[in-house]
């Protein structure tokens, strides 16, 4: 629990907090909707916790330089709504964006499942004010197309999940909306064809909006949830959507149906409509939440690998959960490699936990081995702490702690994240 909660209404009220901080050596915690993943946002030091609920508006729209300034509580999908009215495009839309922030966004580096195609948060942050630990404001970037004056502090703040500064304003880079889209839905007898298909569309030099993966158990789960007819008798079913101009689309998904087929796709859903459409990414979307229904704890982890190694690495999630004889169901972002395997346990059972951490240590160092991350997306907060140094080396935790203790010397902002007070010893799976 914190110490106290606050939400500041204005920049100067967060400067005013942080000096106070500063002077009695109080941890601060920014915190959005809490939406994340890996204990980034969770007060495990105490202090005060900074919500932003009140500091959500638009402050800006360009429409000839095609960007927006806004307040870092302004909520995702609200964003993306505007936008759209206006012919705009804004393209990070995480699986939260209902509920999660654009200061949560930038402050993880969500991706979502336009990802494959038009990137990340950070492809589209443009510029930054934030208040650094000692009090002081700093603006970092702006609306410019080109711009390398010195180091570029905005990427530096942006995925640093509030270990560095509080971000108060963000302005972002828009695109103009896009005139036409097709959704379809592939399904697959075999993982390996899936995976096959995924790297063959690819190869043909198109990049899709979105191209997902669900696996048959948790395809059964989100039907049961959502009841909209998805099918449950496939291994694996593929979610490809694509959009652009309306010959473009059609040119695209006509040679994406004939790859399809060609890898033993069973059956090739179109969406007929907007609705039918929106169904099948909601239904992706919530995943999660349908998941969340089985076991009374659901933990949702973030193992990304090169996508030609996607069904290896699927293959080797199904192993270790046979062999630590936990439930993991497995969906993801197949086109750029990142899966979600989600452990459905009860924490209560604290025998079935100590297997449920050893099969997410074997996951991690499954993902390593095959060329990974210990997280494409989810950042790594406090969960995955001990497991950074896996994946960049002493090193470069050497570098980062280095880069920490210049910008907050006195360990105020979001202390106890990323760095691990130890690291977790390495077990290289053999067997992958």
């Amino acid at each position: 629990m914190p110490d106290l909660v606050i939400s500041p209404r204005n920049t100067e009220e967060v400067i005013s907090i942080v000096r106070l901080c500063k002077k009695h050596t109080i941890p601060i915690v920014p915190r959005g909707s809490g939406t994340n993943l890996a204990a980034g946002t969770a007060p495990t030091s105490g202090g005060i916790v900074i919500l932003f609920k009140n500091m959500n508006q638009i402050l800006e729209l360009d429409e000839e330089n095609m960007t927006i300034t806004v307040q870092p509580g302004i909520i995702t999908n609200s964003l993306i709504n505007f936008v759209e009215k206006k012919d705009l495009f804004y393209p990070p839309d995480p699986s939260s964006k209902k509920i999660s922030t654009i200061g949560g966004n930038i402050s993880e580096n969500s991706g979502g499942l336009r990802g494959l195609k038009y990137g990340v948060t950070k492809d589209y942050v443009l510029g930054l004010e934030a208040v650094l630990p000692n009090g002081e404001t700093i603006k970092t970037g702006g609306k410019l197309a080109k711009d390398v004056a010195g180091y570029d502090l905005t990427k530096l703040l942006v995925g640093s999940e509030g270990t560095l500064a509080i971000i108060t304003e963000a302005t972002l880079k828009l695109l103009p909306k896009p005139e036409y889209q097709e959704t379809i839905l592939a399904m697959y007898h075999s993982m390996e064809d899936a995976a096959e298909t995924v790297s063959a569309i690819l190869a043909s030099r198109i990049i899709p909006t979105t191209l997902e993966f669900i696996d048959r158990g948790t395809l059964r789960i989100i039907e049961g949830y959502k009841k909209i007819g998805l099918p449950t008798d496939c291994e694996a079913v593929l979610l490809i959507e694509q959009d652009g101009t309306n010959e473009t689309v059609r040119k695209d998904m006509a040679v994406i149906y004939n790859i399809c087929n060609k890898y033993n796709a069973f059956e090739v859903q179109k969406a007929e409509t907007k609705e039918s459409a929106e169904d099948l990414r909601t239904a992706r979307r919530d995943a999660l939440s349908a998941l969340a229904k089985v076991r009374p704890t659901t933990i949702l982890e973030d193992a990304t690998v090169p996508r030609s190694r996607v069904a290896p690495m699927v293959r080797e999630i199904i192993h270790i959960a046979e062999k630590y004889e936990v439930l993991i169901r497995t969906f993801g972002h197949a086109g750029d490699g990142n899966l979600h395997p989600t452990c459905l346990t009860d924490i209560r059972d604290q025998k079935e936990m100590e297997r449920v951490e050893k099969a997410l240590e074997d996951i991690f160092n499954a993902a390593i081995k095959l060329g990974g991350t210990i997280t494409g997306e989810h950042g790594v907060g406090e969960m995955k702490a001990p497991f950074l140094e896996w994946k960049i080396g002493k090193n470069g935790i050497a570098v980062m702690k280095a880069i920490k203790t210049a910008i907050d010397p006195d360990n105020i902002m979001n202390p106890g994240k990323i760095f691990a007070k130890s690291t977790k010893k390495r077990v290289v799976v053999n067997n992958v």
